[in-house]
């Protein structure tokens, strides 16, 4: 329907307002039922709306309530963000009683948009704010644009509003994303814009908590499996009780039909599709398909993230903060929900994601770690994706699998991500997108499975805006984001102390409490890599029973000259204990590195070639 013009909306509003009744088609028929709901209501069109903002304490609750939502919507809303400025607009998220959680977009308007109540914590429910498309869409459960005069009350008239409601994959609306700018400018492609949007949000909704259920993906366009245009539905033994809507329209159902349709009144041939990837529709109709047998797995609950168990307190020192920002990692990779880890160096990244993959669903998988910065930019590529017989010069004649291929089932841990070059960042967004590798050379793709965990001790944000990493990249990866603190942040450094004691030292027993406050009153810059190299140092200089002390890792003084000290992750370890340690490895410099937490070839060059 072509947008009403102003004089006939307004001419409209005044027949409404005054009791007549309206000719059919001079305004869309959801705005004319809107208006009478709200009239019914008893809201008045010319009063000014009086929204009481929640406390802080408030809203942090409601985050916490609708965090699987945000999290699942969070690479929408930053997509959408450069759209909303450049013309001048906010996309805001609700929840599914239409209680704004986020707004991102143009911050002129959203300071106009504020006036009107348009903010975060503010309900605009239909009862509360009168027809407006966010409202409205959640009482029509379709998506719906309200302009300017269109919205109920007279002070909303400056509004043009896009929205779209949010299913979860049981048909239970779950939320609103809206795109609200001026009255007075043109949104030619906002509702497009938020379609699509919610189309990938609710197909996020399926990559979850569905590996006991029979998952049947399927659509006419062979080309369209794997993506936001496929079909789905999930089966509980043969009932069905979850769908998308283009499932749903695909095969002539509404969502009155989940948990009352079987899947035998379906389709006819769903076994068969499994091996040969067609499948027929009980009304006639044929299509490509993928179906996903049930695995034995705990069954968990779509619209909260999965519960996650307890973190365990036998892994590293981690502060309180550390432990919350765990547990909600757990919760996240049971989601298969990337993760970003930031910290300076030293500071853990990998044994924290070492300790989270223990503690997840994938536990047991494989956890295969890469340093983007130490792969030679010329063999990354094949490193990551693998290669077919023959892809380069120096190829082994069988090919080779990718490192992302081998975790499969587990979890790809990439370290250094900032130093990634460009041209590989594109291939591995579109690996993380699809979920499937392609090996060098021109091998057939392969669907693969895992969750990505990145992490880097440089600020990625500061990378995009000077265009050395890319920005959608980030947005993938950076879908919530876990700051490891630096060891000098640590409340308790002594307690810090003897965690990694008794983890490092051994039979040596407990150390001094001198020595402990000696080791924590040390200002470690190179965080617990390097403390943890020392605490190696002292166990290797001391034999059990022998009291500790950090006599042995004073450097020796030269006679002539300055007291020459060592730098980075070695700190004040010294030649001494680098001996000692690599005779009772039996001369393995590779042993000896790994025992003391420093590189082979720091080891090397201060032993070895320095000889």
């Amino acid at each position: 329907m072509q947008p009403v013009s102003v004089a006939a909306l307004a001419a409209a509003r005044e027949k409404f307002f005054s009791g007549q009744s309206l000719p059919d088609g001079l305004v869309p028929a959801p705005i004319l039922r809107s208006w009478q709901r709200c009239a019914e209501q008893g809201l008045d069109a010319g009063s000014s709306i009086r929204a009481e903002p929640m406390t802080a304490s408030e809203l942090r609750a409601l985050h916490e309530q609708n965090e699987a939502l945000r999290l699942l919507s969070r690479s929408e809303l930053v997509s959408l963000r450069t759209e909303a400025r450049l013309t001048d607009s906010v996309v805001i998220l609700t929840d599914a009683k239409g209680l704004v959680l986020d707004t991102v977009g143009s911050p002129e308007f959203a300071g106009q948009a504020a006036e009107v109540s348009l903010r975060p914590g503010v309900a605009w429910s239909e009862t509360s704010t009168g027809t407006n498309a966010i409202g409205t869409a959640l009482a029509e459960r379709r998506a719906i644009e309200v302009h300017g005069g269109e919205h109920f009350f007279e002070q909303d008239g400056i509004l043009h509003c896009a929205a779209s409601p949010i299913f979860d994959p049981y048909g239970k609306l779950a939320g609103v994303l809206d795109m609200s700018g001026h009255a007075s400018t043109e949104h030619t492609h906002a509702m497009g814009l938020v379609r699509l949007a919610v189309e990938q949000i609710e197909h996020r909704f399926f990559n979850r908590a569905f590996d006991e259920m029979t998952v049947v993906r399927f659509h006419r366009s062979a080309d369209l499996l794997g993506t936001t245009r496929e079909g789905i539905l999930v089966f509980d033994g043969a009932r069905l009780v979850a769908g998308n809507r283009r499932a749903m329209h695909l095969v002539g159902l509404d969502r009155k039909a989940l948990r009352q349709s079987s899947m035998d009144a379906i389709f006819e041939n769903v076994g068969l599709a499994v091996d040969h990837g067609e499948l027929r529709a009980r009304n006639g109709e044929r299509y490509f398909a993928s179906v996903s047998a049930p695995r034995a797995t705990t069954p968990t609950v779509i619209g909260t993230l999965p519960r996650a168990p307890k973190p365990r307190r036998d892994g590293p020192y981690f502060t309180a903060e550390t432990q919350a920002d765990l547990a909600k990692a757990i919760r996240l990779v049971n989601a298969e929900i990337p993760l970003l880890i930031t910290g300076e160096t030293g500071a853990g990244k990998e044994v924290f994601a070492r300790h989270l993959h223990g503690q997840t669903g994938r536990a047991g998988k494989p956890f295969i770690a890469i340093n983007c910065a130490a792969l030679p930019e010329s063999l990354i590529e094949a490193e990551l994706f693998g290669y077919e017989p023959g892809a380069f010069t120096g190829a082994r004649k069988s090919g080779a699998k990718g490192l992302v291929q081998q975790a499969e089932g587990g979890i790809l841990f990439l370290d250094e991500i900032g130093d990634m070059p460009l041209l590989l960042q594109s291939r591995l967004l579109r690996v993380l997108q699809d979920k499937e590798v392609s090996p060098l050379g021109g091998g057939t793709p392969s669907k693969t499975d895992f969750v990505v965990i990145c992490a880097t001790n440089r600020e990625l944000t500061a990378m995009v805006d000077a265009g050395t990493f890319r920005a959608d990249l980030y947005f993938r990866i950076a879908q919530f984001t876990i700051n490891l603190p630096t060891l000098s942040d640590m409340p308790d450094r002594s307690a810090v102390v003897e965690v990694l004691w008794s983890q490092l030292g051994g039979s040596h027993g407990q150390l001094p409490p001198t020595t402990v406050n000696q080791l924590a009153d040390r200002p470690w810059p190179g965080n617990f890599r390097e403390m943890a190299g020392a605490l190696r140092a002292l166990a290797a200089l001391h034999d059990p029973g022998e009291t500790i002390t950090l006599q042995s890792l004073a450097p020796v003084a030269p006679s002539v000259g300055p007291t020459p000290t060592l730098t980075g992750d070695l700190g004040t370890l010294t030649e001494t204990a680098m001996r000692r340690t690599v005779e009772q490895h039996s001369g393995n410099l590779s042993a000896a590195a790994r025992a003391l937490g420093i590189d082979r070839s720091t080891l090397y060059r201060r032993l070895v070639w320095k000889n």
